[in-house]
């Protein structure tokens, strides 16, 4: 078992790793965020100093690298959970070249080195995720969320079209850009995972019947 736990920052991405994770008794592979040394400057730094020290496209670079390494391990080792993926990554990528952040010519290096690691996916046994589980919610959601994580570089006023921006296309981008596998689509705005039980047995219980669903056919 595979399963990728994919949505906008803030909606709880980890949480629903974490807990999966503790259900199914599998490795949970987190996305690399206290850790990461490019993050806190992508968003803090002024836009002069980003765009002279290519901040964006370093930090897509370093996303990549620890992506296709944990989704290697995640695909070797059978039973586990990506809390987002190399496949998402893509996305992330194209908004900040569309934002120019990004160089055209750094997103053809960025896409070639993607497809790259993709074909050696290829090679391995397990080829793709059996699910990914897509939190959906409102952005109204979106910045509640981000505001209650609290993490300082996050919750500057100044970020929030940057994530509207985010958030616009995204729906657009599961429903016609990702194909690695079928989508269960949980609908934040109305599910508190980390605070009730309900809605944590009731994700469970989704996931589950998803997965039955897919090994059935």
């Amino acid at each position: 078992m595979l399963l990728v736990v994919g949505g906008m920052i803030g909606l709880g991405k980890s949480s629903v790793a974490k807990i999966l994770g503790e259900h199914f008794k599998s490795d949970v592979f987190y996305e690399s965020v206290d850790d990461n040394p490019l993050l806190p400057l992508f968003y803090s730094e002024s836009e002069e100093e980003i765009q002279r020290k290519r901040y964006p496209f370093l930090l897509q670079l370093y996303f990549l690298n620890t992506r296709f390494k944990s989704i290697k391990e995640a695909l070797i080792n059978d039973n586990n959970i990506l809390d987002r993926s190399i496949y998402e990554d893509w996305y992330f990528a194209k908004k900040n070249m569309e934002l120019g952040r990004i160089s055209e010519l750094e997103m053809n290096i960025y896409e070639n080195l993607l497809n790259n690691m993709m074909e050696e996916l290829e090679s391995l046994p397990k080829k793709a995720p059996d699910i990914m589980i897509y939190l959906k919610g409102s952005f109204e959601t979106v910045i509640n969320r981000i505001n209650l994580r609290g993490r300082d570089f996050e919750v500057d006023d100044s970020l929030k079209e940057y994530y509207q921006f985010l958030w616009r296309d995204y729906d657009n981008w599961v429903n016609n850009h990702y194909k690695a596998s079928q989508v269960l689509i949980v609908d934040m705005d109305n599910m508190d995972v980390v605070n009730s039980e309900e809605d944590k047995d009731k994700l469970i219980k989704m996931v589950e019947d998803k997965l039955k669903e897919v090994r059935n056919k």
